[in-house]
């Protein structure tokens, strides 16, 4: 099975075989203009040389996967070049979890190497579900991405500020949705790094702001930025480059919506509709056949709440960041404070953003499991977020061969993950509360209603996106709570007194 999974090839493969011949033959000018493919070129232009420099690889495996007009191009070569290519490039995530695990705290003592914290946390990262199956099964380069910003995670925790800001810069030019969590990385490196000292209390010591240290982190950043996008700004093609990274016309929601707010708006919507209609409150005729058996593709308009901007989402997106960048602010805690703020910037983007893929949740569940390993907790959340977030991951499998794949895996994964951490608080409260247990239980019912059930009704036919409904709205509700009860750990938490002098 696992050999046909390798095998098997998705949508992504076509899109990134589609990049390879852009970059590999066209003109840097006519990269962000090539329209042959729907897969269109939307990463920034650090991914795109990523792009170009795999193709002078590609062509000793297959010169046809190079040719443009090769679309949907598949041959045994292709495949496996892209994969291996996966494969490799995550060298550097796997150097990267190494740094992580240096930084974490080793005060809990084990006797057992199973059961100490780094080799906890390098389980969770290395054999992470989520990553596993979107990087190589599904495919996608997400490893070294991720190795990119855990680098720079470590490097901040190692108050090695400059290369963490360096790494993070170059990472934002590879993929621009590690933007949800830059305003973590700004406001830290202000407060940990632009300011060097602390009242006594924890306050801010004002004379301690230092101009070079301004000056080194806007070097970075404009240099780094001008590598990138330089060469489209001498061509007078950066509107062109940003229209493709930000294709605001997609919509509001992923064809599977990811299981954010803006998921259970829809399923509102949908619910309220079907009430009208039953009471005669609505018109029929005015009602889109699509808007109640499909999901939202393209532009789409509500049709009882009120429609969904762009804008909109931006500032539901920028008040639910705020809380936690105030607290990294006025309640400095160091790297852990870092990490804390990071992901709950990354979730509140997640849940409130414009056309969030299901798999951004994966920006919120790896840096948590640095905190999961450290206090229990944070390891509660880290079990109900990475739960219920890798279970709305399924519908990227759909196959019937992928089936006990992805079942299998994810059983792996969450029965090491609840014991590994059930073991290591073994001494301090259950990681979860009752209702929290039977939350996640309900999951496996679900499941079998979705892939076993369902198929066999005639439901089917009329409504085939019901599976994918209730995989989204109910992976939302866990989702949504896990963010919560984050957010009310972090503003109720008392700041030790040595946290306050550092």
């Amino acid at each position: 099975l696992l050999i046909q999974t390798f095998c098997s090839y998705s949508t992504d493969f076509e899109v990134h075989r589609n990049w390879l011949a852009i970059t590999h033959n066209l003109p840097l000018s006519q990269w962000y203009y090539e329209a042959t493919s729907e897969w269109t070129l939307d990463y920034p232009p650090f991914f795109a040389w990523f792009e170009y420099a795999l193709s002078h690889v590609a062509k000793y495996f297959d010169p046809k996967m190079l040719v443009i007009e090769n679309l949907n191009y598949t041959s045994c070569a292709t495949i496996f070049f892209q994969r291996f290519s996966v494969i490799f490039t995550d060298i550097l995530f796997i150097y990267a979890v190494r740094e992580c695990c240096r930084c974490v705290n080793g005060k809990r003592a084990a006797k057992d190497i199973l059961e100490k914290p780094t080799f906890i946390l390098a389980v969770l990262l290395l054999w992470n579900f989520g990553l596993l199956i979107v990087d190589h099964i599904h495919f996608q380069y997400n490893g070294f991405l991720f190795g990119l910003m855990l680098l720079s995670v470590a490097r901040l925790c190692q108050k090695r500020y400059l290369e963490g800001a360096l790494l993070f810069a170059v990472l934002l030019h590879f993929k621009h949705i590690y933007m949800y969590v830059a305003p973590a990385y700004g406001i830290y490196l202000l407060r940990s790094y632009c300011f060097t000292a602390n009242n006594a209390d924890g306050s801010l010591k004002w004379r301690s702001f230092s101009f070079l240290h301004v000056t080194l982190l806007g070097l970075i950043v404009c240099l780094v930025s001008a590598l990138s996008l330089g060469p489209f700004i001498v061509l007078g093609q950066l509107p062109q480059v940003i229209s493709r990274l930000f294709p605001f016309k997609r919509g509001l929601c992923h064809a599977y919506w990811a299981p954010n707010f803006w998921a259970l708006y829809n399923a509102m919507d949908k619910a309220l509709t079907i009430f009208g209609l039953k009471c005669n409150f609505l018109d029929p005729t005015k009602i889109p056949k699509a808007s109640m058996t499909g999901g939202l593709v393209q532009e789409f308009q509500h049709t009882v709440l009120p429609s969904v901007t762009p804008l909109a989402t931006l500032i539901c997106t920028f008040i639910s960041i705020l809380p936690s960048v105030f607290c990294l602010w006025f309640k400095p805690q160091g790297p852990r404070g870092f990490l804390q703020c990071l992901v709950l910037c990354a979730l509140s983007s997640f849940m409130f953003g414009w056309h969030v893929h299901e798999k951004a949740i994966l920006l919120a569940i790896l840096p948590l499991s640095l905190l999961s390993v450290q206090r229990a907790k944070d390891a509660g959340i880290y079990l109900i977020l990475t739960t219920t977030g890798h279970f709305s991951l399924f519908p990227l499998l759909f196959t019937p061969p992928e089936l006990p794949i992805k079942i299998l895996l994810m059983l792996l994964f969450t029965v090491y993950s609840f014991s590994s951490l059930k073991s290591l608080f073994r001494r301090e409260r259950p990681l979860l509360n009752w209702l929290e247990t039977i939350y996640l239980a309900q999951l496996v019912p679900l499941e079998i209603f979705c892939e076993i059930i369902f198929p066999l009704t005639p439901w089917k036919g009329h409504f085939p996106f019901v599976p994918l409904l209730l995989t989204s709205v109910y992976c939302a509700l866990g989702v949504a709570y896990a963010w919560l009860k984050l957010y009310v750990s972090v503003l109720t938490e008392r700041i030790p007194v040595r946290h306050k002098a550092e």
